[in-house]
């Protein structure tokens, strides 16, 4: 096809596409649904145009529109992908406040099996070997001795970023395992979240008593702020499939429970992104024996500090016209 014919084929398919991208780049409106595959045609113009050797102005007033049309599509993409973020996160904090019944009951199951595993421990050198294999109790002693250059579990040769995945498939695993567990009518939730909160407290506690609470604790707290509160939400969630079996009100139970785990899911969702984050502190800035205490307390603290302002009293989530705490 000679360029003449070429160009009287095809130059009001693009003016029209110019036409979409000044409608856009002037007055802000959004390209029309078929726009993806308009830019798939004028893409295949200009290759056609370089391949039969055209005039440079042909190629680039094709290439133009196709940088132009690109533009549009990845900054579409960019807001899309923005906005989806944006719904997840609101859609997480509001479902958080709206079922605060389950995040309470949860944060109990949880926190008071710490405290008393923690100060049984403290007090008590035999008791965590109740609760703990004596292999563990000195894997974990060894991991948090002052004496050593890298602390945390345990790395040999390992990298930081090995340990972010090692941290991944860790958290991940015990998230999902207490809430799959509110299947069983709520009792896998309550379990994990009992058994968890009994461990953490005796390793702390037993820590705490040898003298390794000056390394454990600026270790835990950066990272625990999200990675704790994450395993409390994910037994919150859980805790939710087990009351809709319990009490399905005037649905089915397997009605019921489809409804509840709508709800569930977007906890899920929101303890997920949390746990990433949890283990990508944990692997590089927990560990890090080069920062001072002072600093890993004041920005753990900080931490801690901003979940708590963020799922309960940020103006995120209100939107959704759902209670708040």
């Amino acid at each position: 096809m000679k360029q003449q014919e070429f160009e009287t084929l095809y130059t009001e398919q693009w003016l029209r596409f110019q036409e979409t991208l000044d409608a856009f780049q002037n007055k802000r409106q959004p390209p029309p649904p078929e726009f993806p595959e308009q830019y798939r045609q004028i893409c295949n113009h200009l290759s056609l145009a370089r391949q039969r050797h055209y005039s440079e102005h042909t190629i680039t007033r094709l290439n133009n529109l196709v940088m132009s049309g690109h533009h549009l599509l990845y900054q579409q993409d960019n807001r899309f992908r923005i906005h989806s973020v944006s719904n997840a996160l609101n859609s997480f904090v509001a479902t958080l406040r709206a079922q605060r019944k389950f995040v309470i009951f949860a944060a109990l199951l949880f926190l008071l099996p710490t405290l008393l595993a923690g100060f049984s421990s403290y007090y008590s050198d035999s008791l965590i070997y109740s609760l703990i294999s004596p292999e563990q109790v000195k894997e974990f002693e060894a991991m948090y001795d002052p004496s050593l250059n890298k602390i945390g579990r345990e790395r040999g040769s390992d990298t930081d970023l090995a340990m972010f995945g090692h941290y991944i498939n860790n958290n991940i695993g015990i998230a999902f395992r207490t809430f799959a567990g509110g299947i069983f009518f709520g009792l896998g939730s309550v379990f994990f979240l009992c058994y968890n909160g009994l461990f953490m407290g005796a390793i702390a506690g037993r820590l705490s008593s040898i003298g390794y609470g000056v390394t454990f604790y600026p270790f835990v707290i950066g990272h625990g702020a999200l990675e704790l509160t994450a395993i409390v939400f994910s037994g919150a969630a859980g805790l939710m499939l087990g009351y809709a079996l319990i009490n399905p009100g005037p649905y089915s139970r397997l009605q019921a429970l489809k409804y509840s785990a709508r709800e569930a899911v977007k906890i899920m969702y929101g303890a997920a992104f949390m746990l990433l984050i949890a283990a990508f502190i944990e692997a590089f800035w927990s560990s890090s024996t080069e920062l001072p205490d002072t600093v890993k307390y004041a920005v753990g603290g900080a931490l801690w500090l901003f979940v708590f302002w963020f799922c309960f009293f940020s103006p995120l989530g209100r939107h959704s016209g759902r209670e708040s705490l």
